[in-house]
Protein backbone atom coordinates (compact mmCIF):
# COMPACT_ATOMS: atom_id res chain seq x y z
CA UNK A 1 0.00 0.00 0.00
CA UNK A 2 1.08 3.46 -0.81
CA UNK A 3 2.50 5.82 2.17
CA UNK A 4 0.79 8.34 3.05
CA UNK A 5 2.88 11.28 4.29
CA UNK A 6 -0.29 13.16 5.62
CA UNK A 7 -0.77 10.29 8.20
CA UNK A 8 2.66 9.72 9.41
CA UNK A 9 3.83 9.50 13.14
CA UNK A 10 5.84 13.03 12.97
CA UNK A 11 3.03 14.54 10.82
CA UNK A 12 0.26 13.28 13.20
CA UNK A 13 2.73 15.12 16.02
CA UNK A 14 3.06 18.21 14.23
CA UNK A 15 -0.88 18.56 13.85
CA UNK A 16 -1.77 17.86 17.39
CA UNK A 17 1.24 20.93 18.71
CA UNK A 18 0.68 23.42 15.94
CA UNK A 19 -0.60 26.49 17.76
CA UNK A 20 -4.05 27.27 15.72
CA UNK A 21 -3.37 29.42 12.92
CA UNK A 22 -5.83 32.59 12.07
CA UNK A 23 -8.43 32.48 9.21
CA UNK A 24 -7.84 33.99 6.16
CA UNK A 25 -11.19 36.17 6.11
CA UNK A 26 -9.12 37.51 9.59
CA UNK A 27 -6.48 38.75 7.07
CA UNK A 28 -8.77 40.57 4.91
CA UNK A 29 -10.69 42.16 7.59
CA UNK A 30 -7.62 43.89 9.36
CA UNK A 31 -6.66 44.96 5.89
CA UNK A 32 -10.29 46.89 5.58
CA UNK A 33 -9.13 47.93 8.74
CA UNK A 34 -6.33 49.39 7.69
CA UNK A 35 -7.68 51.19 4.75
CA UNK A 36 -10.95 52.81 6.41
CA UNK A 37 -8.90 54.00 9.45
CA UNK A 38 -6.64 55.60 6.44
CA UNK A 39 -9.41 57.22 4.78
CA UNK A 40 -10.52 58.99 8.22
CA UNK A 41 -6.74 59.92 8.70
CA UNK A 42 -6.53 61.52 5.55
CA UNK A 43 -10.32 63.28 6.14
CA UNK A 44 -8.96 64.68 9.75
CA UNK A 45 -5.70 65.78 8.41
CA UNK A 46 -7.17 68.16 5.83
CA UNK A 47 -10.12 69.17 7.81
CA UNK A 48 -10.81 72.67 8.63
CA UNK A 49 -13.85 71.69 11.41
CA UNK A 50 -13.50 71.43 14.94
CA UNK A 51 -15.89 69.26 17.51
CA UNK A 52 -16.72 70.26 21.04
CA UNK A 53 -15.48 67.79 23.29
CA UNK A 54 -16.11 68.01 27.16
CA UNK A 55 -16.80 71.63 26.42
CA UNK A 56 -13.77 72.70 24.67
CA UNK A 57 -13.92 73.43 21.11
CA UNK A 58 -11.36 70.40 19.39
CA UNK A 59 -9.89 71.34 15.86
CA UNK A 60 -10.62 67.68 13.79
CA UNK A 61 -6.54 67.62 13.04
CA UNK A 62 -6.35 66.79 16.31
CA UNK A 63 -7.60 63.18 15.73
CA UNK A 64 -5.14 62.83 12.74
CA UNK A 65 -2.66 61.32 15.63
CA UNK A 66 -4.81 58.72 16.99
CA UNK A 67 -6.09 57.68 13.48
CA UNK A 68 -2.42 56.90 12.55
CA UNK A 69 -1.73 55.10 15.92
CA UNK A 70 -4.43 53.03 15.20
CA UNK A 71 -2.89 52.01 11.33
CA UNK A 72 0.16 51.83 13.12
CA UNK A 73 -1.83 48.96 15.01
CA UNK A 74 -3.40 47.09 12.33
CA UNK A 75 -0.12 46.86 10.94
CA UNK A 76 1.13 45.23 13.98
CA UNK A 77 -1.66 42.74 14.16
CA UNK A 78 -0.46 41.62 10.34
CA UNK A 79 3.18 40.97 11.70
CA UNK A 80 2.46 39.15 14.68
CA UNK A 81 -0.94 36.80 13.77
CA UNK A 82 0.38 36.67 9.85
CA UNK A 83 4.19 36.45 10.10
CA UNK A 84 5.80 36.79 6.26
CA UNK A 85 3.13 37.33 4.37
CA UNK A 86 1.53 40.33 7.11
CA UNK A 87 5.32 42.22 6.78
CA UNK A 88 5.50 41.96 3.18
CA UNK A 89 1.88 43.38 3.14
CA UNK A 90 2.59 45.99 5.56
CA UNK A 91 5.52 47.25 4.27
CA UNK A 92 3.77 47.28 0.86
CA UNK A 93 1.10 49.65 2.06
CA UNK A 94 3.43 52.04 3.72
CA UNK A 95 6.04 51.80 0.71
CA UNK A 96 3.31 53.00 -1.59
CA UNK A 97 2.77 56.21 0.77
CA UNK A 98 6.37 57.43 -0.17
CA UNK A 99 5.36 58.95 -3.38
CA UNK A 100 2.77 60.86 -2.42
CA UNK A 101 5.02 62.21 0.44
CA UNK A 102 7.55 62.99 -1.94
CA UNK A 103 5.43 65.04 -4.13
CA UNK A 104 3.70 67.05 -1.03
CA UNK A 105 7.19 67.73 -0.54
CA UNK A 106 8.83 68.41 -3.78
CA UNK A 107 6.05 69.80 -5.32
CA UNK A 108 3.71 71.10 -3.39
CA UNK A 109 5.95 72.30 -0.85
CA UNK A 110 4.68 70.73 2.29
CA UNK A 111 7.56 70.07 4.85
CA UNK A 112 4.40 69.13 7.18
CA UNK A 113 5.13 65.65 5.27
CA UNK A 114 8.71 65.32 6.16
CA UNK A 115 7.39 64.07 10.13
CA UNK A 116 5.49 61.50 7.76
CA UNK A 117 8.56 60.05 5.86
CA UNK A 118 10.52 59.46 8.85
CA UNK A 119 7.87 58.19 10.53
CA UNK A 120 7.14 55.64 7.87
CA UNK A 121 10.33 54.45 7.72
CA UNK A 122 10.89 53.80 11.85
CA UNK A 123 7.44 51.73 11.47
CA UNK A 124 8.79 49.62 8.78
CA UNK A 125 12.21 48.97 11.19
CA UNK A 126 10.07 48.16 13.97
CA UNK A 127 7.89 45.72 11.96
CA UNK A 128 11.06 43.79 10.94
CA UNK A 129 12.29 44.05 14.51
CA UNK A 130 8.83 42.83 15.60
CA UNK A 131 9.33 40.10 12.97
CA UNK A 132 12.24 38.62 13.62
CA UNK A 133 11.79 38.79 17.15
CA UNK A 134 8.66 36.69 16.44
CA UNK A 135 10.41 33.96 15.09
CA UNK A 136 13.05 33.76 17.48
CA UNK A 137 9.79 33.84 19.79
CA UNK A 138 8.67 30.69 17.58
CA UNK A 139 11.63 29.00 17.29
CA UNK A 140 11.94 29.23 21.13
CA UNK A 141 8.37 27.80 21.79
CA UNK A 142 8.82 25.06 18.67
CA UNK A 143 11.62 23.85 21.25
CA UNK A 144 9.64 23.93 24.31
CA UNK A 145 6.81 22.36 22.28
CA UNK A 146 9.32 19.16 21.61
CA UNK A 147 10.60 19.12 24.61
CA UNK A 148 6.88 18.73 26.05
CA UNK A 149 6.01 15.83 23.52
CA UNK A 150 9.19 14.14 22.79
CA UNK A 151 10.49 11.00 25.16
CA UNK A 152 14.08 12.38 24.94
CA UNK A 153 15.87 9.19 24.87
CA UNK A 154 13.94 7.16 22.00
CA UNK A 155 12.45 10.21 20.38
CA UNK A 156 9.11 9.01 20.04
CA UNK A 157 5.61 10.60 21.88
CA UNK A 158 5.99 10.97 25.35
CA UNK A 159 2.91 10.38 27.55
CA UNK A 160 1.37 14.28 27.32
CA UNK A 161 1.45 13.73 23.52
CA UNK A 162 -0.39 10.28 23.66
CA UNK A 163 -3.18 12.28 26.14
CA UNK A 164 -3.44 15.34 23.72
CA UNK A 165 -3.74 12.63 20.69
CA UNK A 166 -6.41 10.78 22.68
CA UNK A 167 -8.49 14.01 23.79
CA UNK A 168 -7.97 15.39 19.90
CA UNK A 169 -9.32 12.32 18.62
CA UNK A 170 -12.56 11.82 21.46
CA UNK A 171 -13.23 15.81 20.75
CA UNK A 172 -13.81 15.23 16.98
CA UNK A 173 -15.81 12.18 17.93
CA UNK A 174 -12.79 9.89 15.73
CA UNK A 175 -12.91 6.10 16.68
CA UNK A 176 -10.10 4.65 18.14
CA UNK A 177 -8.02 1.57 20.21
CA UNK A 178 -5.24 1.97 22.74
CA UNK A 179 -2.90 -0.41 23.24
CA UNK A 180 -0.77 -0.92 26.61
CA UNK A 181 2.45 -2.20 26.09
CA UNK A 182 4.64 -3.48 28.87
CA UNK A 183 8.08 -5.26 27.63
CA UNK A 184 8.40 -9.09 29.51
CA UNK A 185 11.76 -9.22 32.10
CA UNK A 186 13.69 -6.03 30.84
CA UNK A 187 14.35 -5.48 34.51
CA UNK A 188 16.78 -8.84 34.34
CA UNK A 189 19.02 -6.95 31.52
CA UNK A 190 19.01 -3.71 33.26
CA UNK A 191 20.32 -5.58 36.66
CA UNK A 192 22.46 -8.06 34.69
CA UNK A 193 23.80 -5.70 31.35
CA UNK A 194 23.45 -2.12 32.63
CA UNK A 195 21.39 0.42 32.12
CA UNK A 196 23.35 1.65 28.65
CA UNK A 197 22.21 -1.63 26.89
CA UNK A 198 18.97 -1.42 28.45
CA UNK A 199 18.58 1.95 26.96
CA UNK A 200 20.04 1.14 23.45
CA UNK A 201 17.72 -1.68 23.43
CA UNK A 202 14.37 0.61 23.95
CA UNK A 203 15.58 3.00 21.21
CA UNK A 204 16.26 0.19 19.29
CA UNK A 205 12.49 -0.76 19.62
CA UNK A 206 11.40 2.81 19.07
CA UNK A 207 13.19 2.69 15.84
CA UNK A 208 11.59 -0.38 14.29
CA UNK A 209 8.14 0.78 15.64
CA UNK A 210 8.07 3.97 14.54
CA UNK A 211 9.17 2.83 11.01
CA UNK A 212 6.36 0.85 11.15
CA UNK A 213 3.99 2.93 11.65
CA UNK A 214 4.84 5.10 9.23
CA UNK A 215 5.31 2.45 7.08
CA UNK A 216 1.52 1.91 7.03
CA UNK A 217 2.02 -2.15 6.75
CA UNK A 218 -0.68 -2.87 9.03
CA UNK A 219 -3.13 -1.13 6.95
CA UNK A 220 -4.00 1.02 10.22
CA UNK A 221 -2.44 4.77 10.97
CA UNK A 222 -0.63 4.09 14.62
CA UNK A 223 0.94 6.13 16.58
CA UNK A 224 3.76 5.53 18.77
CA UNK A 225 3.89 6.66 22.24
CA UNK A 226 6.80 5.74 24.95
CA UNK A 227 4.96 6.30 28.14
CA UNK A 228 7.82 5.07 30.80
CA UNK A 229 10.46 2.76 31.68
CA UNK A 230 9.83 -0.03 29.28
CA UNK A 231 6.05 0.91 28.70
CA UNK A 232 4.91 1.85 25.42
CA UNK A 233 1.44 2.93 24.35
CA UNK A 234 -0.36 2.58 20.55
CA UNK A 235 -3.07 4.23 18.94
CA UNK A 236 -4.78 2.43 15.90
CA UNK A 237 -7.21 4.53 14.22
CA UNK A 238 -8.99 3.81 10.76
CA UNK A 239 -9.49 0.27 11.23
CA UNK A 240 -13.10 -1.71 10.37
CA UNK A 241 -12.85 -4.30 12.32
CA UNK A 242 -11.83 -6.13 15.07
CA UNK A 243 -9.28 -8.45 13.47
CA UNK A 244 -7.49 -5.62 11.88
CA UNK A 245 -6.93 -4.55 15.59
CA UNK A 246 -5.29 -7.85 16.33
CA UNK A 247 -3.51 -7.88 13.02
CA UNK A 248 -2.33 -4.64 14.13
CA UNK A 249 -0.81 -5.34 17.59
CA UNK A 250 0.75 -8.55 15.88
CA UNK A 251 2.59 -6.78 13.82
CA UNK A 252 3.56 -4.85 16.69
CA UNK A 253 4.81 -8.18 18.70
CA UNK A 254 6.46 -9.75 15.20
CA UNK A 255 8.73 -6.78 14.54
CA UNK A 256 9.53 -6.77 18.71
CA UNK A 257 10.76 -9.96 18.67
CA UNK A 258 13.02 -9.89 16.06
CA UNK A 259 16.58 -10.31 17.07
CA UNK A 260 18.22 -7.23 18.61
CA UNK A 261 22.05 -7.33 18.62
CA UNK A 262 23.52 -4.64 21.04
CA UNK A 263 27.43 -4.61 21.21
CA UNK A 264 27.36 -7.77 19.42
CA UNK A 265 25.39 -9.74 22.16
CA UNK A 266 21.94 -10.95 20.99
CA UNK A 267 18.70 -10.26 22.42
CA UNK A 268 15.74 -11.56 22.39
CA UNK A 269 12.48 -9.44 23.45
CA UNK A 270 9.22 -10.02 24.31
CA UNK A 271 5.99 -8.13 25.57
CA UNK A 272 2.37 -8.31 26.59
CA UNK A 273 -0.06 -6.50 25.16
CA UNK A 274 -3.38 -5.17 26.64
CA UNK A 275 -5.92 -2.94 24.72
CA UNK A 276 -9.53 -1.10 25.00
CA UNK A 277 -11.53 0.64 21.89
CA UNK A 278 -13.26 3.85 22.19
CA UNK A 279 -16.21 4.49 22.19
CA UNK A 280 -17.65 0.39 22.08
CA UNK A 281 -15.45 -0.37 25.28
CA UNK A 282 -15.41 2.76 27.06
CA UNK A 283 -17.07 5.86 26.25
CA UNK A 284 -15.16 8.20 28.48
CA UNK A 285 -11.84 9.28 26.52
CA UNK A 286 -10.35 10.32 29.64
CA UNK A 287 -10.55 6.60 30.63
CA UNK A 288 -9.30 4.17 27.85
CA UNK A 289 -5.79 4.28 28.39
CA UNK A 290 -6.48 3.34 32.21
CA UNK A 291 -8.71 0.39 30.38
CA UNK A 292 -6.05 -0.69 28.45
CA UNK A 293 -3.67 -1.01 31.41
CA UNK A 294 -6.26 -3.08 33.07
CA UNK A 295 -6.58 -5.72 30.45
CA UNK A 296 -2.29 -5.10 30.42
CA UNK A 297 -2.05 -6.15 34.11
CA UNK A 298 -4.63 -9.11 34.00
CA UNK A 299 -2.91 -10.78 31.30
CA UNK A 300 0.77 -10.66 32.74
CA UNK A 301 -1.05 -11.65 36.08
CA UNK A 302 -2.22 -14.89 33.85
CA UNK A 303 1.56 -15.30 32.82
CA UNK A 304 -0.21 -17.40 29.90
CA UNK A 305 1.39 -17.83 26.17
CA UNK A 306 -1.58 -15.36 24.95
CA UNK A 307 0.46 -12.25 25.27
CA UNK A 308 -2.76 -9.86 23.77
CA UNK A 309 -6.06 -9.16 26.23
CA UNK A 310 -9.17 -6.88 25.01
CA UNK A 311 -10.65 -5.02 28.14
CA UNK A 312 -13.85 -6.35 29.62
CA UNK A 313 -16.00 -4.77 31.75
CA UNK A 314 -14.92 -7.73 34.52
CA UNK A 315 -11.53 -6.15 34.81
CA UNK A 316 -12.48 -2.85 36.87
CA UNK A 317 -14.52 -3.63 39.06
CA UNK A 318 -14.31 -0.05 40.89
CA UNK A 319 -17.76 -0.43 42.55
CA UNK A 320 -17.02 -3.64 43.69
CA UNK A 321 -13.16 -3.14 45.04
CA UNK A 322 -14.91 0.19 47.19
CA UNK A 323 -17.77 -2.18 48.40
CA UNK A 324 -15.42 -4.82 49.34
CA UNK A 325 -13.23 -1.87 51.05
CA UNK A 326 -16.02 -0.53 52.75
CA UNK A 327 -16.99 -4.05 54.06
CA UNK A 328 -13.36 -4.33 55.26
CA UNK A 329 -13.52 -1.28 57.59
CA UNK A 330 -16.96 -2.44 58.63
CA UNK A 331 -15.26 -5.56 59.90
CA UNK A 332 -12.03 -4.04 61.35
CA UNK A 333 -15.08 -2.02 63.53
CA UNK A 334 -17.44 -4.65 64.25
CA UNK A 335 -14.66 -7.47 65.06
CA UNK A 336 -15.83 -9.83 62.58
CA UNK A 337 -12.48 -10.31 61.18
CA UNK A 338 -11.63 -14.14 63.02
CA UNK A 339 -9.39 -16.77 61.33
CA UNK A 340 -9.57 -20.51 60.63
CA UNK A 341 -7.05 -23.07 61.32
CA UNK A 342 -5.64 -26.19 59.03
CA UNK A 343 -4.05 -28.49 60.89
CA UNK A 344 -0.44 -29.64 59.66
CA UNK A 345 0.91 -33.22 60.05
CA UNK A 346 4.05 -34.82 59.69
CA UNK A 347 3.81 -37.88 57.20
CA UNK A 348 3.18 -40.46 60.06
CA UNK A 349 -0.09 -38.81 60.66
CA UNK A 350 1.25 -36.69 63.74
CA UNK A 351 0.06 -32.89 64.52
CA UNK A 352 2.90 -30.33 63.84
CA UNK A 353 0.97 -27.59 64.60
CA UNK A 354 -1.82 -25.10 62.55
CA UNK A 355 -1.78 -21.94 59.95
CA UNK A 356 -4.01 -19.51 61.23
CA UNK A 357 -6.60 -18.36 57.60
CA UNK A 358 -8.30 -15.04 57.79
CA UNK A 359 -12.06 -15.03 57.50
CA UNK A 360 -13.99 -12.31 57.50
CA UNK A 361 -18.10 -11.36 57.56
CA UNK A 362 -19.91 -8.54 56.11
CA UNK A 363 -22.72 -6.78 58.56
CA UNK A 364 -25.57 -9.26 56.87
CA UNK A 365 -23.25 -12.18 58.54
CA UNK A 366 -22.18 -13.84 54.86
CA UNK A 367 -18.64 -14.91 54.51
CA UNK A 368 -16.78 -12.58 52.16
CA UNK A 369 -13.58 -14.81 49.99
CA UNK A 370 -10.12 -14.43 51.27
CA UNK A 371 -9.72 -13.84 47.50
CA UNK A 372 -11.84 -10.93 47.47
CA UNK A 373 -10.98 -9.41 50.49
CA UNK A 374 -7.01 -9.83 50.74
CA UNK A 375 -6.22 -8.20 47.34
CA UNK A 376 -8.20 -5.60 48.44
CA UNK A 377 -6.88 -5.08 51.65
CA UNK A 378 -3.61 -4.85 50.39
CA UNK A 379 -4.01 -2.47 47.57
CA UNK A 380 -5.71 -0.06 50.20
CA UNK A 381 -3.70 -0.42 53.51
CA UNK A 382 -5.55 -2.54 55.28
CA UNK A 383 -3.74 -5.87 55.55
CA UNK A 384 -1.75 -5.05 58.46
CA UNK A 385 -4.56 -4.49 60.17
CA UNK A 386 -6.57 -7.62 59.47
CA UNK A 387 -2.48 -9.23 60.02
CA UNK A 388 -2.55 -8.24 63.55
CA UNK A 389 -6.28 -9.21 63.90
CA UNK A 390 -5.42 -12.21 63.18
CA UNK A 391 -2.09 -12.49 65.11
CA UNK A 392 -4.21 -11.28 68.28
CA UNK A 393 -6.72 -13.78 68.01
CA UNK A 394 -4.47 -16.46 67.35
CA UNK A 395 -2.12 -15.30 70.10
CA UNK A 396 -5.02 -16.14 72.55
CA UNK A 397 -5.48 -19.44 71.36
CA UNK A 398 -2.19 -20.24 71.96
CA UNK A 399 -2.52 -18.69 75.23
CA UNK A 400 -5.57 -20.69 76.01
CA UNK A 401 -4.09 -23.98 74.87
CA UNK A 402 -1.23 -24.04 76.74
CA UNK A 403 -2.97 -23.47 79.87
CA UNK A 404 -5.21 -26.28 79.05
CA UNK A 405 -3.13 -28.97 77.61
CA UNK A 406 0.07 -27.97 79.05
CA UNK A 407 1.49 -28.95 75.62
CA UNK A 408 3.12 -26.82 72.89
CA UNK A 409 2.05 -26.11 69.30
CA UNK A 410 2.62 -24.42 66.83
CA UNK A 411 0.66 -21.71 64.56
CA UNK A 412 1.59 -19.79 61.32
CA UNK A 413 0.59 -16.42 60.49
CA UNK A 414 1.07 -15.29 57.18
CA UNK A 415 2.57 -11.57 56.97
CA UNK A 416 2.24 -9.55 54.10
CA UNK A 417 4.94 -7.58 52.18
CA UNK A 418 3.76 -4.19 53.45
CA UNK A 419 2.98 -4.99 56.94
CA UNK A 420 6.65 -6.49 57.17
CA UNK A 421 8.06 -3.35 55.50
CA UNK A 422 6.45 -1.18 58.33
CA UNK A 423 9.36 0.70 60.76
CA UNK A 424 7.52 -1.26 63.96
CA UNK A 425 6.20 -4.62 62.39
CA UNK A 426 8.59 -6.25 65.14
CA UNK A 427 7.20 -3.67 67.61
CA UNK A 428 3.44 -4.60 66.64
CA UNK A 429 3.27 -8.20 66.93
CA UNK A 430 5.45 -7.92 69.96
CA UNK A 431 3.40 -6.48 71.68
CA UNK A 432 0.22 -9.01 70.86
CA UNK A 433 2.70 -11.71 71.74
CA UNK A 434 3.17 -10.04 75.74
CA UNK A 435 -0.36 -9.33 76.47
CA UNK A 436 -1.08 -12.80 76.06
CA UNK A 437 1.86 -14.17 77.81
CA UNK A 438 2.92 -16.23 75.04
CA UNK A 439 6.94 -16.38 73.41
CA UNK A 440 7.84 -15.91 69.84
CA UNK A 441 8.50 -19.65 69.60
CA UNK A 442 4.52 -20.79 69.42
CA UNK A 443 4.56 -19.15 66.04
CA UNK A 444 5.53 -19.59 62.69
CA UNK A 445 5.71 -16.19 60.06
CA UNK A 446 5.41 -17.34 56.21
CA UNK A 447 6.54 -15.20 53.92
CA UNK A 448 6.76 -15.44 50.12
CA UNK A 449 10.13 -15.30 48.06
CA UNK A 450 8.69 -12.20 46.19
CA UNK A 451 9.30 -10.17 49.58
CA UNK A 452 13.27 -10.12 48.62
CA UNK A 453 12.59 -8.91 45.54
CA UNK A 454 10.59 -5.70 47.00
CA UNK A 455 13.38 -4.84 49.34
CA UNK A 456 15.74 -7.17 49.92
CA UNK A 457 18.21 -5.10 52.78
CA UNK A 458 15.15 -4.34 54.57
CA UNK A 459 13.32 -7.61 54.24
CA UNK A 460 16.30 -9.39 55.74
CA UNK A 461 16.68 -7.07 58.67
CA UNK A 462 13.13 -7.65 59.53
CA UNK A 463 13.03 -11.37 58.99
CA UNK A 464 16.72 -11.69 60.83
CA UNK A 465 15.44 -9.54 63.66
CA UNK A 466 12.35 -11.91 64.08
CA UNK A 467 14.18 -15.24 63.67
CA UNK A 468 16.55 -13.56 66.77
CA UNK A 469 13.44 -13.30 68.71
CA UNK A 470 12.61 -17.14 68.12
CA UNK A 471 10.30 -17.23 65.73
CA UNK A 472 10.12 -19.71 62.99
CA UNK A 473 10.38 -18.90 59.22
CA UNK A 474 8.63 -20.52 56.66
CA UNK A 475 8.85 -19.36 52.69
CA UNK A 476 5.29 -19.66 51.67
CA UNK A 477 4.41 -21.07 47.93
CA UNK A 478 7.65 -21.99 46.45
CA UNK A 479 8.40 -22.36 43.37
CA UNK A 480 5.71 -19.69 41.87
CA UNK A 481 7.77 -16.96 42.07
CA UNK A 482 11.59 -16.23 41.59
CA UNK A 483 12.66 -19.31 43.41
CA UNK A 484 15.96 -17.86 43.40
CA UNK A 485 18.69 -20.18 45.24
CA UNK A 486 20.70 -16.79 45.86
CA UNK A 487 17.98 -15.27 48.06
CA UNK A 488 16.95 -18.52 49.74
CA UNK A 489 20.35 -18.83 50.83
CA UNK A 490 20.15 -15.52 52.68
CA UNK A 491 16.87 -15.99 54.04
CA UNK A 492 16.85 -17.59 57.59
CA UNK A 493 14.21 -20.26 57.00
CA UNK A 494 13.06 -23.09 58.57
CA UNK A 495 10.59 -24.42 56.01
CA UNK A 496 9.92 -24.53 52.60
CA UNK A 497 5.97 -24.66 51.44
CA UNK A 498 5.25 -26.41 48.17
CA UNK A 499 2.51 -24.48 46.27
CA UNK A 500 -1.14 -26.22 45.64
CA UNK A 501 -0.45 -25.96 42.11
CA UNK A 502 2.47 -28.18 41.81
CA UNK A 503 0.97 -30.96 44.41
CA UNK A 504 -2.31 -30.61 41.71
CA UNK A 505 -0.22 -32.00 38.98
CA UNK A 506 2.45 -33.87 40.53
CA UNK A 507 0.32 -37.72 39.61
CA UNK A 508 -0.12 -36.64 36.29
CA UNK A 509 3.08 -35.48 34.83
CA UNK A 510 6.12 -36.69 35.79
CA UNK A 511 8.31 -33.01 34.96
CA UNK A 512 5.80 -31.71 37.99
CA UNK A 513 6.84 -34.58 40.19
CA UNK A 514 10.40 -34.26 39.22
CA UNK A 515 9.76 -30.57 39.99
CA UNK A 516 8.18 -31.17 43.63
CA UNK A 517 11.35 -33.91 44.26
CA UNK A 518 14.12 -31.11 43.00
CA UNK A 519 12.10 -28.57 45.55
CA UNK A 520 12.69 -31.27 48.77
CA UNK A 521 16.52 -31.88 47.30
CA UNK A 522 16.89 -28.60 47.61
CA UNK A 523 15.60 -27.80 50.91
CA UNK A 524 17.72 -31.13 52.19
CA UNK A 525 20.58 -29.42 51.34
CA UNK A 526 20.31 -26.29 52.51
CA UNK A 527 18.89 -28.28 55.92
CA UNK A 528 14.98 -27.03 55.43
CA UNK A 529 12.21 -28.84 55.99
CA UNK A 530 9.31 -29.12 53.69
CA UNK A 531 5.62 -29.22 53.48
CA UNK A 532 3.37 -29.61 51.02
CA UNK A 533 0.20 -27.53 50.47
CA UNK A 534 -3.22 -28.69 49.39
CA UNK A 535 -2.56 -32.36 49.57
CA UNK A 536 -6.04 -34.11 48.62
CA UNK A 537 -5.87 -37.56 47.91
CA UNK A 538 -4.12 -40.33 48.46
CA UNK A 539 -2.03 -40.77 45.86
CA UNK A 540 -0.62 -37.72 46.32
CA UNK A 541 0.08 -38.58 49.92
CA UNK A 542 1.53 -41.67 48.31
CA UNK A 543 4.33 -39.93 45.90
CA UNK A 544 5.00 -37.16 48.58
CA UNK A 545 5.75 -40.09 51.27
CA UNK A 546 8.45 -41.22 48.43
CA UNK A 547 10.03 -38.45 47.40
CA UNK A 548 10.72 -37.37 51.27
CA UNK A 549 8.70 -34.68 52.12
CA UNK A 550 8.40 -33.76 55.21
CA UNK A 551 4.88 -32.62 56.64
CA UNK A 552 1.67 -32.06 54.28
CA UNK A 553 -1.20 -29.37 54.80
CA UNK A 554 -4.19 -30.11 52.67
CA UNK A 555 -8.09 -31.20 53.22
CA UNK A 556 -6.90 -35.05 53.05
CA UNK A 557 -6.06 -34.97 57.09
CA UNK A 558 -7.66 -31.92 57.80
CA UNK A 559 -10.30 -28.52 56.53
CA UNK A 560 -9.83 -25.57 57.97
CA UNK A 561 -10.93 -25.15 61.43
CA UNK A 562 -12.69 -22.73 64.01
CA UNK A 563 -10.59 -22.68 67.07
CA UNK A 564 -13.00 -24.66 69.32
CA UNK A 565 -12.51 -27.89 67.40
CA UNK A 566 -9.06 -27.58 66.90
CA UNK A 567 -8.38 -27.50 70.92
CA UNK A 568 -10.03 -30.73 70.41
CA UNK A 569 -7.78 -32.16 67.82
CA UNK A 570 -4.80 -31.28 70.13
Amino acid sequence: MERDNSISMDATLEKLTLRKQPSKSGFFVIIFLYLLVSVFTTMTARSSNSVVVLGVDVPMTAFTGVFSAAINICMIFLVVFYRKIGLITSIFLIVIQFPMIIINFLIRHNTSSIPGLFTNLFTILALIILYINGIRVSKYQRSIRAQAITDSLTGLPNRFACTELINNLVKRDIGFTVVSVDLNNFKNINDTMGHDVGNKILVEIAHRWKALADSWESSTVDFVTRLGGDEFAIIIREYKFDKDILGTINRYKDELEKVITIDECDYYMSACFGYAEYPTDVKNGALVLAYADAALHEIKRQNSSNCILHYTKDLTMTDKTLDIERKIRVALDADSVYFNLQPQYDMSHNLRGFEALARMKDSEGDIISPGEFIPIAEATGLIDKIDLRVLSKAAKFVSDIVKEKETDILVSFNVSVKHLMKNNFIDEIMSILDEYKVTPAHFELEVTESIMIDSTDTALQKINEAKNLGFKIAIDDFGTGYSSLSYLNRLPADILKIDKSFIDEMNSSESSKQYVASIISIGRVMNLEIISEGVETADQLDTLKEIGCDYIQGYIWGRPMPPEEAIKLV
